[in-house]
């Protein structure tokens, strides 16, 4: 284990050093922000099949832990009025305007309530993937599978589509250009992207499977007694597995799959947003706007996931722990990788991995853990 930990934070480090030690293979990272101290940056284990040790600037694909990201990067513009949450979404995209698309609102979108959640009956392979025009003439074109508004369905794949090209519509620059301009090079960030540059792809981590990992796509290796696995296969190429555990994956952007990250990055992302907006003297946004969307838009079960996500603007509710936090809010990806914040605290935690198994509840402990800290450090204030 390496990196430094705060001593209200040592057990983090403890805990770490176990699960590593218990899964046998694969490395992980950690990065902790409390009250705009950074108090927790560590790492350990394989990033590699070859034994190679965790680096302090190495990269991990974090599947839809990139929504958090997306959505951080649309609240920019909102925040500049470039957005409005509450116009439709064809204002900015005429294309999306059709097939009973034309009345959903950017607010809609973000918090999963469009209905247009499925993606395995548009697309034909997961190669088609790589190619953002081909994929945003499809999405656009695509009718809602039920009226917008009246219950949320988890967005997994075409969510990422969706916020991107709404983002490069307003903004008039690339996603990738957009990212690294409004939000890492401002927060100094060390890693994030939607498809990884050649001269950075040595530091990512390689994945390595785990039991009950999906083979390709959602197709399971060993079955599942789960009633909605029918439903959650169709948000997905059935071939997904051919881009993800290939060098493709890093390619191209995959918006809603492809964010690749280190914690030390998601965590100062987020840590922004807890602070209302800034973070070491940088604002990325008003504190009036990081309330509005980290207020729950839709308290419904999930139509996909079957549970109340809480939606936020972009961001779901951050299961805790024990303490679970009503305002805590953040986006976990498959396979383990996550991050939050908590806006009542002034707490921010990230934690990447790349062992990819179904169900992977490691962060879940780290974050009670952390929860756990933070608030007996504000009872000692």
């Amino acid at each position: 284990m390496r990196g430094f930990v705060h001593p209200d934070f040592s057990l983090v480090a403890t805990v770490l050093r176990r699960q590593l030690e218990h899964a046998r293979v694969g490395g992980a990272a950690v990065s902790v922000w409390h009250r705009g101290e950074h108090v927790v940056d560590i790492w350990g284990g394989d990033r590699n099949a070859a034994g190679d040790a965790w680096d302090d600037d190495t990269l991990a694909l974090s599947f839809c832990t990139s929504h958090g990201v997306l959505a951080t990067a649309l609240h920019v513009l909102a925040d500049r009025r470039l957005v409005d949450y509450d116009a439709a979404v064809a204002a900015y995209w005429p294309e999306f305007g059709s097939a009973g698309k034309e009345m959903i609102t950017v607010r809609q979108l973000l918090s999963h309530q469009s209905a247009l959640h499925r993606m395995r009956p548009h697309v034909a392979g997961a190669e088609e993937m790589l190619d953002w025009d081909h994929m945003i003439k499809i999405l656009g074109a695509v009718q809602p599978d039920w009226a917008p508004g009246l219950r949320p369905s988890f967005h997994a794949l075409t969510w990422g589509w969706f916020v991107g090209e709404l983002i490069q519509r307003v903004s008039g620059r690339s996603l990738q250009e957009f990212v690294r301009t409004e939000i890492v090079r401002p927060l100094d960030l060390d890693g994030a992207f939607f498809g990884v540059p050649e001269s950075d792809r040595s530091r990512v981590a390689q994945l390595t499977r785990a039991p009950w990992v999906l083979r390709n796509g959602f197709e399971l290796e060993e079955p599942l007694p789960w009633k909605w696995l029918d439903l959650v296969a169709s948000l997905a190429p059935a071939d997904l597995g051919d881009v993800v555990w290939s060098p493709l994956a890093h390619s191209r952007p995959i918006p809603s799959l492809n964010g690749t990250f280190t914690a030390r990055s998601l965590a100062k992302i987020y840590a922004c947003l807890a602070g209302g907006g800034v973070l070491e003297g940088t604002r990325l946004f008003s504190a009036d706007t990081v309330r509005e969307f980290a207020e729950i838009q839709t308290r419904k079960p999930d139509a996909v996931i079957r549970l109340p996500m809480s939606w936020r603007l972009g961001y779901h509710t951050a299961p805790t722990g024990r303490h679970q936090s009503p305002t805590a809010f953040g986006h976990w990806g498959f396979g383990g990788s996550g991050a939050w914040c908590d806006p009542s605290l002034d707490l921010a935690m990230a934690m990447v991995v790349n062992r990819v198994c179904l169900a992977d509840f490691r962060m879940l402990r780290i974050s009670d853990i952390v929860m756990t800290a933070a608030r007996g450090r504000e009872g000692r204030a």
